[in-house]
């Protein structure tokens, strides 16, 4: 049954582009813009954690977080977000995408707060407090990745869908922006108010008091946004693609879109319960590895590879910053100071590199497509990792600071208006609607492993700031951009085609050519619609 003679999925396809669309976009973000927030605070909060909590006046230096307490502060909510996302992408197929939408966007807000309000009666109880509630903080932000995702394919046209997939995750880049911006004011509040009464240059080292406040109202705003759109999330209806589909009931997924995106719609039991008949087949079988195989593999090897490169590419944010004048030594600033010079370097960075990539790939993904703006992305990132290996050593050099930010700030640019964008876009678009989510939550789990390779090995081995060690790893991680670009060649163009004409699901195959494989007769699908409904 092609999709394209069932009334919903037609007139979803067709719908002119609303106002609820936008609002679904802000909605489904606010999940990604927390994520941003949490993930740009955290390595600015971990360096005034340093200087509150392991400060040893007998070495003379500054308060650092030892290696291993840092990687799980750091770390350990990225091993939530890769468990969240396969929990709840596979809760998001068997449950309804609405059912757990809201249950992640919870849990962010109240691990956002307790975050900040981690308590103990010394600093390895703090540690373990804020490592607990990081942990579940990132299991909510992994479940929004696959929902949000699949929730905005499903709502979308074809001529928008993916300007509106990747709007969503471009929200990530709104958070790191306003991450920067928040930090930046409350440590300069606490540095106007309280810090130069309370910190001599004689104590340098030490931090000031007011400092234990400021990383925990930093890290408890983040819940802010998500909570301010609660009530409208758990006012979105199901979406009709999953109620029509999945749950059989064709009159309320025409009801449901009919109201929310203004056009009537005819229920078509008989059509759809034909149309499930020949997409019967589960994730784990043959007829899936058939239609869908080379497509997961594609989109899970490239979001694994993209994120090894994208979390490994802080380990030269150290000479970057102090050589372009954004930071100054550890030694010789207070803690507020460093960490307004911190988070101002980073939302310099932010600003104008990777804010604008991601909402580049907004304005363009419709014309150019999915498949070579991934291309070119990978393929650019691997050209300025390369430059900057093989002219480390004189990129570090003061009268090649701008050079080196610029090859820095465009790599940045091309990942997000690259495969930071189109790895979340693809999934989203590829897999039919009975394990769209699911399939989303796989590809979603392999880059955060790969996020775990750059975090913790790749920056673990050059943390001695040893240059050979530095150029060693960017070297490889050209090759791991590179590896992804050839990668992407195992998927497919999807812009201007419905969701079924993608996944096979109107009976066409992936390229048009996979008939369906559960041919069914009239009084067949009659019988299934009156079990449906």
């Amino acid at each position: 049954m092609p999709s394209h003679s069932i009334s919903v999925l037609n007139a979803l396809d067709n719908a002119r582009t609303q106002w609820y669309h936008f609002t679904t976009i802000v909605i489904a973000g606010m999940g990604f813009f927390t994520d941003a927030y949490d993930l740009f605070c955290i390595s600015t909060v971990s360096k005034l954690l340093g200087r509150l909590y392991y400060f040893d006046p007998s070495t003379g230096k500054p308060g650092k977080l030892p290696h291993s307490i840092n990687n799980l502060v750091i770390g350990v909510a990225l091993v939530g977000t890769l468990m969240g996302q396969l929990v709840f992408g596979y809760l998001g197929d068997k449950l309804g995408r609405k059912k757990v939408y809201g249950i992640t966007l919870v849990l962010m807000c109240i691990c956002a707060i307790c975050s900040g309000l981690s308590f103990g009666h010394n600093a390895k109880a703090v540690m373990g407090t804020l490592c607990f509630f990081r942990f579940w903080l990132g299991f909510g932000i992994g479940g929004d990745y696959p929902l949000s995702a699949t929730i905005m394919s499903e709502y979308a046209n074809k001529k928008t869908r993916g300007a509106f997939i990747a709007a969503v995750f471009a929200m990530q880049g709104v958070g790191i922006v306003f991450a920067g911006l928040v930090a930046m004011i409350i440590s300069k509040i606490f540095l106007d108010y309280y810090g130069a009464r309370n910190v001599s240059d004689s104590n340098l080292f030490s931090t000031e008091p007011e400092g234990d406040y400021a990383w925990r109202i930093l890290l408890m705003l983040g819940a802010l946004p998500a909570l301010l759109t609660f009530y409208w999330r758990m006012k979105m209806p199901e979406t009709a693609r999953y109620t029509a589909i999945i749950e059989g009931n064709a009159k309320l997924a025409a009801s449901d879109m009919g109201r929310v995106l203004d056009f009537e719609i005819e229920a078509e039991p008989e059509k759809i319960a034909q149309f499930n008949a020949s997409n019967e087949y589960s994730l784990f079988s043959y007829e899936f590895v058939r239609r869908h195989g080379k497509h997961l593999i594609g989109t899970m090897t490239t979001w694994f590879l993209l994120d090894i490169a994208f979390y490994s590419q802080n380990l030269t944010q150290k000479d970057i910053f102090p050589t372009i004048g954004l930071t100054n030594k550890a030694e010789d600033v207070s803690a507020l100071r460093e960490m307004f010079e911190t988070s101002r370097a980073m939302f310099v960075i932010a600003l104008l590199g990777t804010f604008p990539g991601y909402w580049f790939t907004v304005a363009f993904i419709e014309r150019i497509g999915r498949f070579y703006i991934q291309l070119v992305g990978f393929f650019m990132m691997s050209v300025f990792m390369l430059t900057m290996a093989v002219e480390y050593e004189t990129l570090k050099m003061k009268e090649h600071r701008w050079t080196f930010a610029a090859l820095y700030g465009l790599t940045f640019f091309f990942a997000n208006f690259g495969p930071n964008s189109t790895t979340f876009v693809l999934p989203a678009e590829l897999f039919p609607t009975r394990v769209r989510s699911t399939c989303h939550a796989f590809s979603a789990a392999s880059g955060k492993a790969g996020a775990m390779i750059g975090a913790f090995g790749i920056q673990y081995y050059t943390q001695d700031g040893d240059v050979p060690k530095i150029r060693k790893a960017m070297t490889l991680l050209a090759v791991t951009n590179l590896l992804g670009f050839f990668f992407t060649f195992l998927l497919t163009e999807t812009k201007g085609r419905s969701l079924e004409e993608i996944s096979g699901e109107d009976g066409g195959g992936m390229e048009g050519q996979v008939t369906a494989k559960y041919p069914v007769s009239r009084s067949e699908s009659r019988e299934d619609s009156r079990n449906y409904l």
